[in-house]
């Protein structure tokens, strides 16, 4: 699983740390850098995919460009960032590094390593002679002293990613590289847009971002499986609307079977049910059910983000929110990050959450900047005159983290 993540000059970030658990909150103020810090996520889970560095920031015809594009990729003042990441993968953790440097019309690796953590060794590094090549030397452990192997590869791609298709020797750098490749690849950023999500989709294996697929993931299941995802999504769908609702379903639509729709069957106390399809839901259910669908959906062992995840849900509905969060989590075996501007949720978390949330903040020199709410000097004080809520709705962690510069 991932742990931690280290932003050096990426967009708004000089040097800070995202920690990775089981279930993290970020939060902050607008323009703080939370987006930011989550599009260090996508990048890293797009070249681990195989995406090309370039087209990992730019985008391209089937890929939407990171927030900024390649004028604001770097640090103000820079042209390359690098991105740390600490995993586990049995009893050990690794830490991966990927340095890039880039130009207006180019992002190319300048440094790419991975180390077994604690005792400094090494699974491959790479050695830049020349920033006019395209090929960037790279060595792989074989476990024997002073020897590696040594491959050309291309800066544009990972080398994480390029690992897959050489011959290595040493099968325990093979299943490491394979396994960490798996956990980058595999983290998963959900923003959901409900006017995306009302329209038939196509059958789809996996949920697609702003979870416009919907209804398509869920039809192409199993029957055996779907009927459990359907029966979980009424389960918790019931606990959140004004009205009561019966069941959730999928049904395939068209000549050929290939698309579908999401439906619903709610009815006031007292009045005949009544079913709706997603033409007809309100934006805070169709976000929920985007949530649950990627949390049921999902592989285990990876890592979930979800964005402005009480978007259009009443603060009341806070802490069935965060209850399901922590089930899916830990049921699932995924680990979980939230961002929220809400202070219901955050009143929700109580203060057994506070090692699991981080503020983002801009110092007083514009930097962006991530601290562990629990390292705040002042919070005892301050948790004693409020709740967490109304220490955000006051501006009152932003003011104590500014008395910490001082």
């Amino acid at each position: 699983m991932i742990k931690s993540i280290k932003l050096k000059n990426w967009k708004s970030y000089e040097e800070s740390i995202l920690y990775i658990d089981t279930l993290m909150i970020v939060i902050g103020t607008n323009a703080s850098g939370k987006s930011n810090a989550i599009d260090a996520l996508i990048f890293l889970s797009r070249i681990a995919s195989g995406v090309g560095i370039f087209q990992a920031i730019g985008g391209d015809v089937s890929l939407s460009p990171l927030r900024g594009g390649m004028d604001w990729v770097c640090r103000k003042g820079t042209n390359s960032f690098t991105l740390e990441v600490v995993m586990e993968y049995g009893q050990n953790e690794y830490e991966y590094s990927i340095t890039v440097e880039v130009g207006s019309a180019k992002a190319l690796i300048t440094e790419e390593k991975l180390f077994l953590l604690g005792r400094n060794q090494r699974i491959f590094s790479t050695n830049l002679q020349d920033k006019q090549l395209l090929n960037i030397s790279t060595y792989f452990s074989t476990g024997k002293q002073g020897k590696g192997q040594k491959f050309e590869l291309n800066r544009n791609t990972s080398i994480l990613y390029q690992s897959k298709t050489l011959q290595l020797k040493k099968k325990e750098t093979i299943d490491i590289t394979i396994n960490l490749a798996k956990q980058l690849s595999g983290i998963f950023v959900l923003d959901p847009i409900p006017k995306h999500m009302r329209d038939y989709s196509p059958l789809a294996e996996k949920l697609s971002s702003d979870g416009s697929n919907i209804a398509g993931v869920l039809a192409a299941l199993s029957d055996e499986k779907r009927g459990k995802v359907q029966e979980k999504l009424t389960t918790y769908l019931k606990k959140i609307p004004e009205k009561d609702l019966e069941s959730v379903w999928t049904e395939r639509i068209g000549k050929f079977d290939t698309d579908a729709m999401i439906y619903c069957k709610e009815a006031w106390q007292g009045d005949d049910a009544c079913v709706v399809d997603a033409r007809g839901m309100s934006d805070g259910t169709l976000r929920f059910l985007a949530i649950m669908t990627a949390l049921l959906t999902n592989e285990e062992n990876q890592l979930i983000v979800v964005e402005e995840v009480d978007n259009g849900l009443h603060p009341s509905r806070a802490n069935t929110l965060l209850k399901m969060l922590k089930e899916f989590g830990e049921e699932k075996g995924v680990d979980i990050l939230i961002t929220t501007h809400n202070p219901a949720l955050l009143d929700a978390a109580g203060t057994a959450m506070i090692p699991f949330i981080t503020v983002a903040y801009r110092s007083g020199n514009g930097k962006s900047c991530l601290k562990l709410l629990e390292d705040i000097q002042d919070l005892p004080k301050m948790i004693a005159t409020g709740n967490i809520g109304e220490l955000t709705t006051n501006g009152k962690i932003e003011s104590a983290l500014a008395r910490e510069e001082q």
